[in-house]
């Protein structure tokens, strides 16, 4: 049984992280495009093992290596959308995603690592796509999290890709 994760992980962008060492704060919000086209890269190489070890967790309470891959996926689908909503509206107010019930819901571990590593690569293409596009004064825009954590373009692009990098280290413990 996995326990939800209710920590706000905004305290990223404010110092480095002590378990994958990624220091978001630091990181040049151009490069976050081709950040998240590497990380989607070593997803894929990675999704391209044995199914039933990527299927296995490691203890009962931690997901295995397709959940984080699905999970991953879903969070380059998510941040996708709501880039799209601060780029075209006013400080809007992202819709609340619950992670957890949707890795319930969608069934993380049974899905296919075949199928999961080119959805994962295609929203992070999309994504990173859209990173692409952003230029001068796009990056000050700004929008709401549903808990009311504010953020700009800027800050949602290093935030976005702690969790990724974050992922992969849990899976990998290699730190970028």
């Amino acid at each position: 049984m996995i326990i939800p994760d209710a920590k706000d992980w905004t305290w990223v962008l404010e110092r480095p992280c002590s378990d994958c060492g990624l220091n978001a704060s630091g990181v040049v919000r151009e490069d976050v495009a081709g950040m998240v086209r590497a990380n989607a890269a070593s997803w894929v190489t990675l999704l391209a093992g044995d199914p039933a070890e990527l299927r296995h967790r490691p203890q009962p309470d931690v997901w295995s290596p397709l959940e984080y891959a699905c999970h991953v996926r879903d969070v380059f689908r998510i941040f996708d959308l709501r880039l799209a909503l601060m780029l075209t509206q006013d400080d809007p107010t992202f819709p609340n995603w619950d992670q957890d019930e949707t890795a319930v819901a969608e069934r993380y571990g049974e899905q296919d690592p075949a199928v999961v590593g080119p959805e994962l690569a295609a929203a992070a293409e999309q994504l990173a796509a859209a990173f692409d596009q952003v230029s001068g004064s796009r990056w000050s825009r700004t929008g709401l999290r549903s808990d009311g954590a504010r953020f700009t373009v800027e800050t949602f692009a290093r935030y976005l890709i702690h969790d990724p990098v974050h992922h992969l280290y849990d899976v990998t413990g290699t730190r970028p």
